[in-house]
């Protein structure tokens, strides 16, 4: 796809030019920080999620504001977490293999239309008040599994809409609708529980899907590649071989595991922080849990900026780090206002360390192998989290929940200073 060139507006026209220098800008082709918005197949992309993970951070609220309702136990929260986040533990490979032989249109429509389904599911029973929380946790587990169904397949078509050398500045701005969604969700869902109930936040995100629906199904994707197709085990094999051939692709996926596992079920546990350790309510959670999305823009924001051939390796490290000590000392707060401000800066550093992992992985590994190595990536993203919230929703039954978080975030705080003195290779990473 061409580049569009930057043209300076005509002198007789002031007006105008004060608004379009600072967007050709912003797009231009080597240092704009929205310039992969430039290529018209991922703007549309890109758009439609941000529509459809709005309305899924208001159901991500209501959710865990339900459970709480229906169980008034931590433990509960967890498992939910746990239900939903464990088959990427068990289905990521699987998922790998099927990103690199199913053309990604198909796969796509056929996940989100699933999505689309299981909020009706949650819906109407809520909104007649006879759902339960079993019901929950089945429909949670179910979602579970097409968020890992889909999960190689959505990372590997952002490298297939961009030239490579977007790629970085693509993934940066994933990070960016994403995380503004995650801004912009919670604090809809705050007010639409207050206002409409809860059931009216699983009614917004199903409806949230029909744009992202109509997008995919206009999106032009690049013709699937033809390769010569082995077994779905020996394909499976042939992407962990090159992980652990390669060392530094494999401390970056410890690393992501580890913010996994370790940290990012601080999300899972917001609810009772909310409720029982900040006494906010409801619509506290709604700002807490957007303030970490507000920190988490931020740091998409500042990898948009970053030059193509910037050294990314001391980045993930740093930005990890900052990330588990904001987790800790957010479990030691007892201020509302300092618990907001130590999320956004937790949000920011997550955003930095798990963003830059992914453009490292989708710059280094070849395309034959992306989705298979990109499915291990998020095995560990995503498939490490339910047994962290399980670590800590058990933990949290006997010493409280702001003392369980802060072991496992302490813990692996210990272990990222430990990989950043003995693995230096990481440092040369760009």
């Amino acid at each position: 796809m061409a580049e569009t060139p930057i043209i300076p507006p005509p002198l007789e026209t002031p007006g105008r030019s004060s608004f379009r220098i600072p967007i050709d800008m912003l797009l231009a082709p080597d240092h704009g920080w929205f310039r992969a918005l430039r290529h018209s197949e991922f703007r549309f992309f890109w758009s439609g999620n941000f529509v459809s993970n709005i309305g899924s951070w208001m159901q991500n609220v209501a959710q865990g504001w339900l459970i709480l309702q229906l169980t008034d136990s931590p433990f509960w929260l967890a498992l939910v977490g746990f239900a939903q986040q464990i088959p990427a533990l068990f289905f990521s490979l699987f998922a790998g293999v099927i990103a690199d032989r199913v053309p990604r249109r198909k796969m796509l429509l056929f996940t989100q239309s699933a999505m689309m389904i299981l909020a009706l599911l949650l819906a109407v029973p809520a909104q007649l008040h006879v759902i339960s929380v079993r019901q929950i946790v089945v429909i949670a587990f179910l979602a579970g599994i097409i968020m890992s169904l889909n999960a190689p397949t959505y990372q590997a078509a952002i490298r297939d809409l961009v030239p490579r050398e977007d790629t970085l500045n693509a993934i940066a701005l994933n990070s960016i609708q994403f995380n503004s969604s995650r801004v912009l969700g919670p604090s809809f869902a705050g007010f639409a529980i207050a206002g409409l109930g809860i059931a009216a936040c699983f009614y917004l995100n199903a409806l949230s899907y029909l744009p992202l629906l109509f997008v995919i199904g206009r999106v032009s994707f690049p013709p699937h590649p033809i390769r010569e197709e082995h077994s779905w085990r020996g394909e499976m094999v042939e992407g962990f071989r090159y992980v652990q051939g390669h060392r530094e692709i494999l401390v970056l996926i410890v690393l992501v595991g580890m913010v996994s596992m370790f940290g990012l079920p601080y999300l899972v546990m917001m609810p009772a922080f909310a409720r029982d350790v900040l006494h906010v309510g409801a619509a506290g959670l709604g700002y807490l849990v957007a303030a970490a999305g507000a920190g988490a823009l931020l740091g998409g924001v500042h990898l948009a900026r970053l030059k193509p051939h910037h050294h990314r390796g001391p980045l993930v490290l740093s930005a990890t780090m900052i990330f588990f000590a904001a987790i800790l000392l957010f479990c030691l707060s007892r201020s509302p206002l300092l618990s907001t401000a130590l999320l956004a800066i937790a949000g920011g550093a997550m955003v930095t360390s798990v963003a830059t992992i992914n453009s490292l992985i989708q710059t280094i590994v070849p395309a034959s192998l992306l989705g298979r190595v990109v499915s291990i990536y998020m095995m560990a993203y995503l498939g490490l989290t339910p047994l962290g919230s399980l670590l800590v929703g058990g933990l949290a039954e006997f010493v409280g929940t702001p003392v369980a978080m802060a072991m496992t975030s302490g813990f692996a705080f210990v272990l990222t200073l430990v990989i950043n003195l003995t693995v230096p290779s990481i440092h040369r990473l760009h």
